[in-house]
């Protein structure tokens, strides 16, 4: 049975997939990103069940090449993304933990006003 037609579609359909999440990506979509990735990984696990039982031809493998490049360059600016999206959440915990600990030091100090005090004595 040639499953080619069938398998070329499905790669498709993956690279498809792989663009909305890119897309998500560049557009800071986060939600999106990780519904569209559940779609998406589903996508990968049921080709992976069908290529189980396929040997590719030469020429089979040659159609899909580009198909593939395309999914795997979409995934590695993806990846590049969610890198810098990560640098910016961990920058935004940063900050906060410091407001955090500067907001616990003045509190402790219980609405106590500090003020330098006159080391000369004004009584003469």
């Amino acid at each position: 049975m040639n499953h080619a037609p069938q398998l070329y579609t499905r790669y498709q359909q993956l690279l498809e997939k792989s663009k909305v999440m890119l897309n998500n990506a560049r557009k800071g979509m986060w939600d999106e990103l990780i519904a569209s990735e559940m779609d998406y990984v589903n996508a990968v696990h049921e080709l992976t069940q069908l290529m189980s039982d396929i040997k590719l031809s030469i020429l089979m493998q040659e159609q899909l090449s580009p198909i593939l490049r395309a999914i795997l360059d979409n995934e590695s600016e993806i990846k590049r993304l969610l890198q810098i999206r990560m640098d910016e959440l961990a920058k935004l915990v940063g900050q906060s933990s410091i407001q955090q600990s500067v907001l616990t030091t003045y509190g402790k100090q219980g609405g106590q006003i500090l003020a330098p005090q006159d080391s000369q004595d004004t009584t003469s």
